[in-house]
C-alpha cells in the first residue's frame, strides 16, 4: 500500500513521463486525478513533493514560462520532466 507521498510521487512522474521532454502539466491534474472531489486540499502536498523530484533533477517548475518554486510561487504553475 502507497503512502500519500508515494502515491503523489508516482503520479507526478506518471503525468511528466506521458508529456514528455520539454511538455509540462498543471499540478491540479495530479490532484483531480488523486481526489476528484476534494483536489483542492493535495494542492500543497503536490507542490512539496515536486519540490522534492526538482532537488532530486527530475522535475522542473514554470510560471508563465520562467523557472519558479514551487513553494513560495503564488498562483497557477506548471511542472515538467527535466531533460536529461
Amino acid at each position: 500500500m502507497q503512502t500519500n507521498n508515494q502515491l503523489i510521487r508516482s503520479r507526478l512522474l506518471e503525468f511528466a513521463c506521458k508529456r514528455g521532454k520539454n511538455k509540462t502539466f498543471c499540478p491540479s491534474e495530479v490532484a483531480r486525478s488523486i481526489n476528484p472531489e476534494n483536489w483542492r486540499a493535495l494542492m500543497y502536498s503536490i507542490r512539496k513533493e515536486g519540490n522534492e523530484m526538482i532537488k532530486s533533477n527530475i522535475l522542473f517548475c514554470t510560471q508563465k514560462g520562467e523557472p519558479a518554486d514551487p513553494m513560495i510561487t503564488k498562483g497557477p504553475i506548471r511542472f515538467g520532466l527535466l531533460p536529461k
